[in-house]
């Protein structure tokens, strides 16, 4: 039921805007979870609208909206001071109308006030409370949207951007949606009936039942590693506040576990710069849907390891033995005894003049047969995994109110090329079987012999471990 109001309501909030519905989905997901927007981008990006209907998305509450300058006073945000406290010895402000009293606030150019106001700030968005005086007030605040043109660096302006869990890059509307933009009609005018605090409180708790998958989890530390060796610091308070993010979009979802495809959120959550988000973005499109145990590029470092190994064999050499098990000598020992004149009797020593490929027991060459029969099966079953991916992706975006069309796309091509690759492995995988089947084989009196098995291939022994999870992911 709640799944049906929040896609009526983000198809409301939606309408009348070109290239905004992915700014739009996140900023109401992230007041959904508790947590603050900042939006990124010049001025004329409809960042205030976007504000302004957020706050109709919510019932009952307030809104408040500033446009912050370095001249700023914090009376123009936390209300004036009250004239009959101080005449009775107690500094108090008003707060009816101001930001302790919000449930939405758009504050604009955020960065742009001074340390003070900031600090001040900071309780307020972190703990919802305000110091009035000698009494902490409950603040009913939502989330807050800020707004600016630049990213800070110094000391006080970075505490403050740490503050705004997800920050969205908000650009001029491309070429291609130009013309959408200029043939726009009037501004909102839908009725927007927005969710009350029962609603809302129902969500949260919903989000505080959903569990972290493994796999989840299991990317979750890679990419903290990852972000590490990049030199990226993402605060611990800022990865659990993730989880309660994702968390929230799996219950509104109707979920009751965070999975793999949830993760797609994160660029907007761990990274401070377009780029950074972009790098981010790249990593999760490579790894998602693959998982730990079966790497594509494990599977390709198999296949070239067996590769080797019968380019080895096919070139090994041995000493010939004639049938009596004496080495064979060449033919033209003669010729080159009258080449040789040193006057130690060089030319008297007998000479091997002729070596033969190497030859293979029955078992070496069933050996290798029953390796690469098995890396088969790993890369057929690492297929299927990636088959089962594609479905869950593609039933995500047909369930997820927030997942992004343009990722799921893009995640999509990936495991498609995957696909492809895995199919050429495959191919390869069968030439190399019949490579080592036509390895010439030791003969004896009676027919083939035996020999002994060969040691497993290094690269193929290694991949032993992880054979069994692809097939049990398939499986399920």
């Amino acid at each position: 039921m709640l799944q049906r109001r929040l896609k009526a309501l983000l198809e409301v909030l939606e309408q009348g805007l070109v290239e905004r519905g992915r700014v739009v989905r996140l900023a109401l997901l992230g007041a959904l979870a508790g947590e603050h927007t900042l939006l990124i981008g010049p001025p004329g990006t409809a960042k205030s609208e976007l504000a302004r209907r957020l706050h109709r998305a919510f019932a009952g509450g307030q809104y408040f909206e500033r446009l912050l300058t370095r001249f700023t006073v914090p009376e123009e945000l936390f209300g004036p001071l009250s004239i009959s406290a101080l005449e009775a010895d107690r500094y108090e402000r008003h707060t009816a109308g101001y930001l302790p009293e919000a449930t939405i606030a758009f504050i604009d150019e955020v960065f742009k006030a001074n340390s003070a106001i900031l600090n001040a700030l900071l309780t307020l968005l972190n703990e919802r409370e305000f110091d009035n005086g000698a009494v902490r007030l409950r603040c009913p605040l939502i989330s807050v949207i800020g707004a600016t043109n630049t990213v800070p660096d110094d000391e006080v302006g970075e505490a403050f951007f740490d503050r705004f869990l997800l920050r969205l890059q908000v650009e001029p509307v491309s070429a291609h949606g130009f013309a959408r933009l200029l043939r726009l009609q009037a501004p909102l005018d839908t009725p927007c009936p927005g969710l009350d605090e029962v609603e809302l409180r129902q969500l949260q708790a919903a989000a505080a039942a959903v569990t972290l998958g493994e796999d989840a989890l299991a990317l979750l530390g890679e990419l903290r590693e990852h972000l590490r060796a990049g030199q990226v610091h993402v605060s611990d308070r800022r990865w659990v506040k993730i989880v309660g993010l994702l968390q929230m979009a799996a219950a509104s979802d109707g979920r009751d576990e965070i999975g793999r495809w949830d993760l797609w959120l994160l660029p907007w959550c761990l990274a401070a710069d377009a780029a950074t988000a972009s790098q981010i973005e790249d990593w999760l499109c490579a790894r998602l849907g693959m998982g730990p145990d079966a790497e594509p590029l494990r599977l390709l470092r198999v296949v070239e390891a067996f590769e080797a190994q019968l380019e080895a064999e096919q070139n090994a050499n041995d000493l010939d033995y004639d049938e009596s098990g004496r080495l064979r000598l060449g033919e033209h020992e003669a010729a080159i005894d009258d080449a040789v004149t040193d006057a130690k009797g060089g030319r008297h020593a007998l000479r091997m003049r002729h070596t033969r490929q190497r030859r293979y027991g029955r078992l070496h060459v069933e050996a290798r047969l029953v390796q690469l029969d098995a890396l088969r099966d790993q890369i057929t079953a690492y297929a299927g995994v990636l088959a089962v991916e594609r479905r869950l992706l593609a039933d995500q975006l047909g369930a997820s109110l927030w997942v992004d069309p343009a990722f799921v796309a893009r995640a999509d091509a990936q495991l498609q090329a995957t696909a492809v690759e895995l199919a050429s492995w495959q191919a390869r995988c069968a030439q190399a079987r019949a490579g080592f089947e036509a390895l010439p084989r030791l003969l004896g009196p009676d027919g083939p012999i035996d020999g002994a098995r060969p040691a497993p291939i290094e690269a193929a022994a290694r991949a032993e471990a992880g054979s069994a999870a692809p097939a049990r992911r398939a499986a399920g």
